[in-house]
């Protein structure tokens, strides 16, 4: 139905209901005119949903006012095997609790632009929908790699010595970072490679998928529960696994002969039926894949760039990660909390000295490691524990030597 200065009548350019007729909108309190900015924000928030990837998937809280989140440790509880009597019990070595702080970040990010007609915010629905999207994936594509950097931030990070919740030692977690090695054929500087072979591409997906195996044994032995496990990889990269064992060759499709191949991911029941029909393009930006309870998610922001001092913020996301040989990471939620104050503020001013009107999309955003121990990077340098040359040993040496991990804003402090 349409709406003018009466129902039933057509809107015009110069008789449109949001200016001439207040008691057609819900509270009647907005001046005339007004009235595209809580629209064009909800449009925003939606979109910010739409196009925001990695916030979902790790610890994430938003706080109505201040500046930090406290996360809570409690005190150790110790086992006596023997208890003889007369013999006294302390409680437990550390019986203090004490908390994780993480801050937000001392200044906001901001979407801008401006107008010089702003009607066509009210009227053209396309057009406004168009500056919606373009406002939130500015807003969400800083965020994504915001915490990404983050989550190879706690991947490359030693224990909490102050963390009493799992017997965690630097040489454990110095393992836990998945790259090539001088002794097997992994491949994975190829790993999304375009300009590599289809064979040793595959040897490369394989490889990531191993790479999940070996972190699921890892977070088993170091006692770490867990609900949700995720991998992120390269657009590139998400396809060569999703087409693990797609015939490349006329000998691929010698079904039953040594030769033959069975699509990994192609819903074959022989296979487990690890994934979608083949007539599903997995094209979209959230879809996933699934192998061995770890969703497979891809995405244009695994980090390939030196970031400066200010690239996404503050100087505690800067890392070098074109040098770095960066694949991917895998995680579980805790590893990294990332806070919001009070989600998205919008805002619009009419600016008379420039005859537009000039609009803001802002967020207060703060990110911190919670648990190193939950985070894995993969990775196409050569990694080992002897003293070969040019292979990198732990975790202090490939941050220091390959990602130029800054040592401030870590988050997680107590």
């Amino acid at each position: 139905m349409a709406y003018g200065a009466n129902q039933g009548e057509d809107i015009t350019q110069d008789n449109i209901v949001y200016r001439s007729d207040t008691a057609a909108r819900s509270s009647g309190t907005i001046p005339p005119g007004k009235l595209w900015l809580p629209i064009w924000a909800g449009e925003v928030i939606n979109a910010y949903d739409e196009y925001n990837m990695f916030e979902p998937l790790v610890t994430h809280r938003t706080i109505p006012s201040g500046t930090t989140m406290e996360f809570p440790i409690t005190g150790t509880v110790s086992l006596k095997p023997s208890w003889e009597a007369g013999e006294e019990l302390i409680g437990g070595e550390n019986a203090t609790a004490t908390t994780f702080v993480v801050s937000l970040d001392k200044r906001p990010t901001a979407a801008h632009f401006e107008l010089d007609n702003v009607d066509l915010m009210l009227t053209q629905w396309e057009y406004r929908s168009e500056l919606a999207r373009q406002a939130a994936i500015t807003l969400a594509n800083n965020r994504d790699k915001q915490i990404f950097s983050y989550i190879c931030r706690a991947a490359l990070s030693n224990p909490f010595a102050n963390d009493p919740r799992s017997d965690i030692s630097i040489a454990k977690l110095d393992t836990m970072m998945y790259g090539n090695s001088v002794t097997n054929v992994e491949l994975l500087d190829l790993l999304g490679d375009v300009t590599a072979t289809s064979a040793d591409r595959q040897t490369a997906a394989l490889s990531a998928l191993e790479a999940i195996e070996k972190f699921i044994v890892d977070l088993q032995e170091l006692s770490v529960p867990y609900g949700s496990l995720f991998m992120a990889v390269t657009p590139q990269a998400f396809m060569d696994i999703r087409a693990l064992g797609v015939a490349r060759t006329a000998a691929d499709l010698g079904v039953g002969s040594a030769t033959s191949s069975r699509p990994y991911f192609g819903g074959v029941a022989e296979e487990g039926g690890l994934g979608a029909p083949y007539k599903q393009g997995l094209g979209q930006l959230h879809d996933t894949l699934e192998y061995m309870g770890c969703t497979i998610v891809k995405s244009n922001h695994i980090l390939q760039t030196d970031l400066g001092s200010t690239d996404l913020g503050e100087a505690k996301y800067s890392m070098n990660f074109a040098t770095g040989q960066l694949k991917g990471a895998i995680w579980v939620p805790d590893c990294v909390a990332a806070l919001s104050l009070q989600g998205l503020k919008v805002d619009a001013v009419e600016d008379i000295r420039r005859n537009t009107t000039f609009t803001v999309a802002s967020m207060m955003a703060g990110t911190g490691v919670l648990r190193p121990e939950c985070a894995a990077i993969i990775t196409g340098l050569e990694l080992g524990s002897g003293s070969e040359d040019g292979v990198l040993q732990d975790r202090s040496d490939v941050a220091g030597n390959k990602f130029s991990v800054p040592a401030e804003g870590l988050g997680g402090t107590t």
